[in-house]
């Protein structure tokens, strides 16, 4: 597996055949939380946002974070959707972003990030892993097992009533009413919009052929704004139907999805499985940990639905006081107690220890 860095590697080495470690590594990292003296003297505020689909685990983060600084720091994300947040970081509204996808090629060539010093790369840090559920609202019905091209079908409106054959066949047992299917999409650009298809394109690309975007390619369905609007939509509708990260899932029905000849329903082991044998982007730089993940792996137990998010920020900032804490809360936010924190506020996978070397060395460049 090649995995070119620019500079010198030296710094993760760990890292240069890098497979994620297995799911057995995910029960934690290398190291605990910083301790509290470390942050003890830290003041200021800090100033982030963007994917909604980290909303519970940044609550989470940001009380225990700031449980550690003695109260003189206060964090504020604002969970306005990825492409927002993006968009506020490049204007230097925002010292960092959560993103549902690390930045494009094209996107760092650009160069025009307004709180980062010009010429210097960004840290991405894939710092909260879980899977995308398919969620649904259907009387009588708590699962169904699907395939990707039947997913494509109902979200692009092909298939438009809950016993058509194609849903009837993969599930027997189930009784399916002869309703109509309401399908729920994310209205914002969207990085868990970008995610979902990212999996359809590549499973299913006869089907699903349209461009891989945040932004919903398809006439038709029902738009809704952010993660909560999705969840709300399929909550509050019958026969609804929609995709949003697993920790907003609720009591919402769930798909088990078609991976080879079997039926993975959606869990944080399966959503780690598929993230650990996939390599890091090539051709960045030794701070940007963005992930290729493996949409189409037949592998046994892997979701291939998986939202990998990411905390972006600047390795060289123009302001050092938002250096300074974006480098300690990124410190906290990928030690073991923040990944657990994470997991059992929001489900998350813990990052793998070999990720947790990589992304130390990532977070420690930070000036």
């Amino acid at each position: 597996m090649n995995i070119k860095r620019y500079g010198s590697i030296a710094a993760i080495a760990v890292a240069g055949t890098m497979l994620l470690a297995s799911c057995a590594a995910n029960e934690g990292n290398s190291a605990d939380a910083p301790a509290e003296s470390a942050y003890a003297d830290l003041t200021g505020t800090l100033v982030g946002g963007g994917a909604s689909s980290q909303q519970a685990a940044q609550e989470a983060w940001v009380a225990g974070f700031q449980g550690l600084t003695n109260d003189g720091v206060t964090v504020e994300y604002d969970p306005t959707g990825s492409g927002t947040g993006r968009d506020n970081f490049i204007a230097g509204a925002n010292a960092f972003a959560g993103s549902d996808r690390a930045f494009k090629d094209e996107e760092l060539a650009a160069d025009n990030f307004a709180g980062c010093v010009p010429g210097t790369p960004l840290v991405e840090i894939p710092a909260y892993i879980s899977p995308i559920a398919v969620i649904f609202n259907l009387e009588g019905v708590d699962t169904l097992n699907l395939d990707a091209p039947t997913i494509a079908k109902i979200f692009k409106g092909e298939i438009t009533t809950w016993n058509d054959e194609a849903i009837a066949s993969q599930n027997p047992d189930a009784e399916l009413p002869a309703e109509a299917i309401t399908a729920v999409h994310r209205s914002d650009e969207s990085g868990t919009t970008e995610n979902f298809v990212e999996y359809l394109s590549a499973v299913t690309p006869e089907v699903w052929d349209a461009e891989v975007s945040g932004d919903w390619a398809y006439p038709g369905g029902e738009a809704a704004q952010g993660t909560s609007g999705v969840v709300d939509a399929v909550t509050n509708g019958n026969g609804t139907i929609g995709y949003a990260d697993a920790s907003r899932a609720g009591d919402l029905g769930t798909v088990a999805v078609k991976v080879g000849d079997e039926y993975v329903p959606y869990s944080a082991e399966a959503a780690a499985a598929i993230v650990d044998a996939s390599p890091f982007v090539e051709g960045r730089g030794e701070t940007d940990l963005a992930i290729e993940l493996d949409r189409s792996s037949t592998e046994a137990g892997v979701y291939p639905i998986v939202l990998v998010s990411y905390l972006i920020g600047c390795a060289e900032y123009e302001d050092a006081a938002n250096a300074e804490l974006v480098k300690a809360y990124f410190e906290y936010v990928i030690s073991e107690d923040g990944q657990a924190t994470a997991a059992d506020a929001a489900g998350i996978a813990p990052i793998s220890s070999t990720l947790f070397d990589a992304a130390s060395a990532a977070v420690s460049a930070i000036k």
